[in-house]
């Protein structure tokens, strides 16, 4: 019986471990997505400087807001 006991207590623990690795590297996943994102958007802006002067303004100005959004969120826990 106490056989039996500590065997499942060890299962649940090994269980609570394996979601707690799937959680990490879903996180770390999500976090090199962001990384992707972020450096396609780099991509885009420099694409457009070499286009217009006006459009770049505009164009950096808007990332620079999403890029600010998406820290804040990631900042914050979640609930």
């Amino acid at each position: 019986m106490m056989m039996m006991m500590l065997m499942m207590m060890m299962m649940n623990t090994m269980m609570m471990m394996m979601m707690i690795m799937m959680m990490m590297m879903m996180m770390m996943i999500m976090m090199m997505m962001m990384m992707m994102m972020m450096m396609m958007m780099m991509m885009m802006v420099m694409m457009m400087m070499m286009m217009t002067m006006t459009m770049m303004r505009m164009v950096v100005m808007k990332t620079i807001l999403f890029m600010t959004i998406i820290l804040k969120i990631m900042v914050q826990p979640p609930i």
